[in-house]
């Protein structure tokens, strides 16, 4: 039988083959894999010491109380420097975007600011603010190193979402300035009103991927002392001296992180698709 080729082709889209076949070789793939990676460290003559001292499932559980403890520590640590972060970026950013020739010594110090903080790293920060600021013993002022490691981390990170923010702000077209001058609005009122709308919604994926990193960073404050979840699983470790309670830290980490990854995944999906609608 001789088939019209002017007839429309067959939708294959529904056939489950289509479906089917690459969701068999996908996995077929990940198990081959990964199994042969487990075969290839399993084999290894040390596996067995290396197993007792990181995978100890009885030491596992007996961390994990402690452990967890110390978990909630890092993420209200987290909860709240992410909210001190995105209000002192965006001041910086607000600030730095100013045109009027009358705020050029803020911009200068903005600048400054965030060339400073984003050229020495956050550990360093961390170390300097969380063991510098309390040896001083100012009055008026917490002496507590949990306090400080927390402002050298929102100090630090709010320089690099400044930047974030300043892009977007870029991003905006210069009609939409010129549009707001037309219309008699102050410069103030045009950020507010018109660019920072459009520049937030342009940087929102970018921001999804600072707060996973701040998730994670988090932990550079037990340095410190900080009684959080790498703290109490080196404490752990320190008397046992088996290593399985850093494994407990890494999974709720891990469990705290992917679905904030895959949230951020989603997010810069939705905004491809947006832009493409936007483009069509």
């Amino acid at each position: 039988m001789i088939r019209d080729a002017t007839a429309p082709p067959r939708d294959r889209s529904g056939d489950w083959r289509t479906v089917l076949f690459p969701a068999l070789i996908s996995l077929v793939s990940i198990i081959a894999v990964f199994g042969a990676l487990a075969w290839w460290v399993t084999s290894s003559p040390q596996w067995p010491r290396v197993q007792a001292q990181f995978f100890s499932l009885g030491d596992m559980r007996a961390a994990f109380p402690r452990v967890l403890e110390g978990f909630w520590v890092s993420m209200q640590v987290w909860l709240t420097a992410l909210v001190c972060i995105g209000l002192w970026a965006l001041v910086l950013a607000v600030v730095r975007a100013l045109r009027a020739p009358l705020f050029a010594p803020l911009r200068l110090l903005v600048v400054i600011y965030i060339d400073i903080f984003r050229g020495v790293p956050v550990l360093l920060m961390v170390l300097l603010f969380g063991f510098g600021i309390p040896a001083l013993n100012l009055p008026g002022l917490p002496n507590a190193a949990l306090f400080w490691g927390g402002v050298a981390m929102v100090l630090t990170y709010a320089a690099y979402v400044a930047e974030i923010y300043r892009s977007g702000i870029d991003s905006v077209h210069e009609g939409q300035w010129a549009a707001a001058k037309s219309l008699g609005l102050t410069e103030w009122q045009t950020l507010r009103y018109s660019i920072l709308p459009q520049a937030l919604r342009n940087v929102l994926p970018a921001l999804m991927n600072i707060v996973v990193a701040l998730q994670k960073d988090v932990a550079l404050l037990s340095v410190l002392g900080v009684r959080d979840a790498v703290r109490e699983a080196q404490i752990y470790t320190a008397t046992t001296f088996n290593y399985s309670s850093l494994l407990v830290a890494a999974g709720l980490f891990l469990l705290a992180t992917i679905p904030m990854a895959r949230l951020a995944d989603w997010v810069a999906r939705r905004d491809r698709v947006r832009r493409l609608q936007r483009t069509q």
